[in-house]
């Protein structure tokens, strides 16, 4: 089931200089139509599973793991509530440094904030915990000796901050197949028409002609 395949069509009137007469229409994808999931199916976690997005993996090939066929790569898009590929996909680890280096260029392994590495005491007991941001110059009291401070500081460059954004987008939610086919019946019942002054079929509707003159 190919995604564009299965939008309805719609008729407009010929734009084309040499059409034959004024009754002339163009049938296209009615690419308005569009699938979204359920705002109340999107909280249900009963029916996802969590997916991890392997390095260089598309969605074409997450949909044919998933469910055997690379064409079902709208439903892991939908699913997963990606709208913008391009922006919301994660890039390969090549893509991604050449992103940053051209977004960073010379300052691409400048530092671009500072964050807490983990402290404990003697007891293992967690003093700090990791990946606060701080500034360079924090400190706090050595567990081991109060006398002391410590700086458990750690900068993070503009390349590892680019690529955790991008590790974010790896984990996705993926339907699960057992609801894959009444995931597609419902989406090709949403693709239809209801009656309207447009209206030709359940799946074809046609625009208003505003010529009336045979040309």
């Amino acid at each position: 089931m190919s995604y564009f395949r299965e939008l309805p069509d719609l008729e407009y009137q010929s734009p084309i200089t040499d059409k034959i007469s004024s009754t002339d229409y163009v049938r296209v994808k009615n690419i308005f139509r569009r699938v979204k999931l359920r705002d109340d199916l999107a909280k249900n976690v009963v029916i996802f599973n969590k997916y991890q997005i392997e390095e260089g993996e598309r969605p074409e090939i997450v949909a044919e793991k998933l469910y055997d066929k690379a064409d079902l790569d709208w439903v892991v898009l939908i699913c997963a509530g990606i709208t913008n590929v391009r922006s919301q996909w994660p890039l390969s680890n090549r893509d991604i440094y050449r992103f940053a280096e051209a977004k960073y260029g010379n300052e691409l392994n400048a530092t671009r904030f500072y964050e807490t590495v983990e402290v404990k005491d003697s007891n293992n007991r967690l003093i700090l915990p990791a990946g606060k941001v701080v500034d360079s110059g924090f400190t706090i009291p050595n567990p081991q000796d109060i006398s002391q401070t410590l700086n458990p500081v750690v900068g993070v460059s503009n390349y590892e901050y680019e690529t955790r954004l991008n590790d974010e987008k790896r984990s996705i939610n993926t339907l699960k197949k057992i609801y894959l086919q009444s995931f597609l019946n419902d989406a090709r019942k949403l693709t239809y028409y209801s009656q309207s002054s447009q209206y030709v079929d359940s799946k074809l509707i046609r625009t208003e002609n505003t010529r009336n003159q045979t040309l």
